[in-house]
């Protein structure tokens, strides 16, 4: 082959390369940036709203403060969901007396930051008792984080959503609440990875509840239909992480 075709071939060879990368690169953008986008209307007509003042940090998370916390809630985002869209839960439970913490995951995926709670804790020293969870694949993500410091965390809460991680010899608190109208949940592997939780976990199943309506965002894709509101499910889930959290 002479030097000339050589050239040709690495060139043709680089060319196909950069198509690859670059159909790659536009696939990957599209499907991060198809994604749920937080309901502001109905956030902003969510009748908490104001109670605890948010908090906006540097880095995107959003904390409520309340003067008289007892506990810290430290809470990962369902995938691809915009994070503001849990606002309602987070004030529901800030007028509980817990300090909330919302994390802003990169490209909306708790995946690509596992240890987004790292340092969130000693940012709030008054604080003593710490839970962690999260919505769907936030949720397993905050629990794979939580099995390397269960001694740090009072309690876990799973939002429709399970542990992938063993916590079972564990002594943390964990609440496991879902839908019954919930059809995004994966049912065979929330069963399978049962055993991965504790065994005195207290599971609740939300009646006419749905996997959306943790948070306020819309419809999903897949999801059951809902036989309750958006705020009465908010609400239910509050009470029940606050019951868990209570001193």
């Amino acid at each position: 082959m002479t030097a000339v075709n050589t050239k040709r071939k690495g060139t043709r060879i680089a060319a196909a390369l950069a198509a690859v990368l670059l159909l790659a690169a536009a696939a990957c953008g599209f499907y991060l940036g198809d994604y749920y986008h937080a309901d502001t209307e109905a956030i902003a007509a969510f009748s908490d709203a104001g109670t605890v003042r948010m908090q906006t940090c540097d880095n995107g998370d959003l904390v409520w403060v309340p003067g008289d916390a007892t506990a810290g809630f430290i809470f990962y985002p369902g995938g691809k969901v915009e994070h503001t869209a849990y606002i309602p839960l987070m004030e529901a439970l800030a007028s509980q007396k817990i300090l909330c913490v919302l994390v802003e995951m990169p490209f909306l995926l708790a995946v690509f930051d596992m240890d987004a709670a790292a340092g969130i804790r000693e940012a709030y020293p008054q604080i003593d008792t710490w839970y962690i969870g999260g919505h769907s694949l936030g949720g397993s993500m905050a629990a794979s984080y939580l099995s390397g410091c269960t001694g740090d965390f009072a309690g876990l809460v799973l939002l429709g959503s399970y542990s992938t991680a063993d916590l079972s010899a564990s002594d943390l608190a964990v609440l496991s609440v879902y839908g019954s109208e919930d059809l995004v949940m994966n049912r065979e592997n929330y069963a399978l990875y049962k055993e991965n939780l504790p065994s005195d976990f207290t599971e609740l199943i939300l009646d006419g509840g749905c996997h959306a309506y943790f948070g306020m965002y819309g419809a999903q894709e897949g999801d059951g239909i809902p036989r309750i509101t958006n705020e009465e499910q908010i609400r239910m889930t509050a009470d029940a992480i606050a019951a868990l959290a209570a001193p």
